[in-house]
């Protein structure tokens, strides 16, 4: 089968690999039909992280048929059309119970040489039971790029939203305009935010923002985009930030632009952050949470709204490609000619 791999800054390659097949008998195997890129997999794209000598296979997010089942798989079964949250779960453990399922004790997350990646034809998924979903509407191709957002980048601006403690009347103010972002304004409106400040510069990004919800836009970055929110919000900030980038600059820009009892749900994967202990975190009485999306904890509540037509997060693809593809998706994505790829198979 082919596969995703990536060796070293801008070196990603589609080649041949061992096809997928069930190890463990709490395993499934998937035939992957829909997969994306990630803002995150632009970090190892831009050079950061480690590149073992046979490379790392790439992708986390996909929808696929379920091809074959271990012995101990119960819940789902051959045929079923099934989403792939980025995490996989057994489901059952302290953890996964208290709806943190990106910590469980048997899990870990797709695209490392262990258990492969999703920008491939097929995947091997552990704890299969735990992890994976079962999509009603089978096989309906209108609504597939809105339901593969929910295997990450909608549940991930859904987690920042309800860390950040996201309710009806707050102002809300989202630090990002990427795929993240734009999911986050939706989330945001959907838990009934009464103002949403997009925090961004793309033309086209901010377009799609405001027809997701966003009132406002800040284009500015740093000490200017503070003072403008904080003139939009007289004075006071956000009750509500959902920091969706990751860099330290993003960061510093969410801590001075919440409001003092204000919080912060961040979920872009941090790079160099730095969060001081006091000042404004401890004297403004900030609470700051978030991290990697449990999906597995949001999807089956999500899923609904996407198949009523509530949400349409699949907006945010904005470039659809074949696996062949996959090298331009990467490059499109990383110039900014994309806002998210989607790789059909």
């Amino acid at each position: 089968m082919r596969a995703t791999m990536i060796y070293g800054a801008g070196d990603v390659r589609l080649e041949n690999v061992p096809d997928a097949h069930i190890k463990e008998s709490t395993d499934a195997v998937i035939r992957i039909t829909h997969a994306s890129i990630c803002g995150s997999d632009l970090w190892p794209y831009r050079g950061y992280g480690e590149y073992p000598d046979n490379g790392r296979p790439m992708g986390h997010e996909a929808i696929g048929v379920v091809e074959a089942i271990g012995t101990d798989v119960h819940h789902i079964k051959v045929g079923d059309v099934v989403a792939m949250p980025f995490a996989f779960s057994d489901g059952t453990c302290v953890h996964c119970l208290e709806g943190v399922h990106t910590s469980c004790v048997h899990g870990g997350f797709f695209g490392n040489p262990e258990v492969g990646g999703a920008q491939a034809e097929a995947l091997r998924i552990p704890q299969a039971d735990g992890t994976l979903v079962p999509l009603p509407g089978g096989r309906d191709k209108a609504l597939m790029p809105s339901l593969l957002t929910l295997t990450d980048v909608m549940a991930t601006g859904h987690h920042a939203a309800v860390t950040a403690r996201v309710s009806p009347g707050k102002i809300v103010a989202v630090v990002g305009d990427g795929a993240v972002g734009l999911c986050g304004v939706i989330a945001a409106r959907r838990l009934g935010a009464e103002e949403i400040i997009i925090m961004g510069r793309h033309p086209g990004r901010i377009a799609l923002a405001k027809e997701f919800g966003a009132t406002n836009v800040v284009s500015e970055r740093d000490d200017a985009a503070i003072e403008h929110v904080r003139e939009l919000t007289g004075g006071y900030g956000a009750h509500a930030v959902l920091e969706c980038v990751g860099t330290d600059s993003s960061m510093q820009t969410a801590l001075h632009i919440a409001r003092p009892g204000g919080a912060i749900g961040r979920v872009g994967a941090p790079h160099g952050v730095n969060i001081p202990a006091a000042d404004p975190t401890f004297y403004s009485n900030l609470t700051i949470s978030g991290g990697p999306a449990p999906v597995r904890a949001y999807i089956e509540s999500l899923i609904p709204d996407v198949m009523e037509g509530k949400i349409q997060p699949g907006r945010v693809f904005d470039r659809v490609i074949s696996l062949n593809d996959i090298a331009d998706g990467y490059r499109a994505m990383d110039q900014r000619e994309a806002i998210k790829v989607m790789i059909e198979f």
